[in-house]
């Protein structure tokens, strides 16, 4: 299942890569292009100006910082940077558009291209795509998580599991020097076998110490 979301965020957030780049070349307000407008227009108090840029210093910049961003963020899997770059782009997007309203007076949309166009959508749809790709995205897998983890169980050394060997054909050998007996000890006397030895004699019968009573001549 991670392995599936991480397939469709990827998806959608190579989309918005591609939208981002390409919005600079599409027009943004009327018939002048995304990438003729100044980065630093979008700083300046009264909006705006009709001085030409170039590509290093127009909004094609900063959409490409944010695109090798993403897919910096897609190698790594990084929710955080894929999210971050598509709120740069909208953040810049809704910045465009407010100076570009002081510039203008307001902002129109007119049926035959007059006032906002396509750039500025295109590059809106590229920063929500990569929003959504980051909610998509699982994310990396915490290092900490593999704390937690059950320890793995050792493998027993060689020869831990080798056969018992068989037992003499006399019986089995509990102590498994094929002799069917257990080796004397320091400790242990020499005696033999139980089944050879003597049993004791019985105690012997002796009388009781007063007379038998007389027997009964009836």
């Amino acid at each position: 299942m991670a392995t599936l979301r991480n397939a469709i965020g990827s998806l959608v957030a190579l989309a918005g890569v591609v939208a981002i780049v390409w919005s600079p070349f599409r027009p943004w307000y009327g018939d002048r292009r995304g990438k003729d407008y100044l980065v630093v227009d979008l700083f300046r108090a009264d909006g705006v100006t009709g001085d030409h840029a170039r590509l290093v210093s127009s909004l094609l910049a900063p959409m490409l910082i944010t695109a090798l961003v993403t897919l910096m963020g897609l190698v790594l899997r990084s929710r955080l940077l894929v999210g971050l770059t598509g709120l740069v782009v909208l953040a810049l997007t809704v910045l465009w558009a407010v100076r570009q309203g002081q510039a203008a007076g307001s902002l129109t949309v007119g049926a035959r291209g007059e006032g906002l166009n396509t750039g500025v959508a295109t590059a809106a749809v590229g920063g929500a795509a990569l929003l959504l790709a980051a909610l998509v995205m699982p994310g990396r897998r915490p290092r900490h998580a593999d704390a937690f983890a059950p320890a793995p169980i050792p493998e027993p050394p060689p020869g831990a599991y080798d056969p018992i060997p068989e037992p003499p054909l006399g019986g089995y050998d509990p102590y498994g020097d094929a002799s069917g007996t257990r080796p004397p000890g320091p400790y242990d006397d020499a005696q033999e076998p139980y089944d050879t030895q003597p049993l004791p004699a019985p105690p012997s019968v002796t009388p009781p110490p007063w007379p038998a009573p007389p027997p009964d001549t009836r």
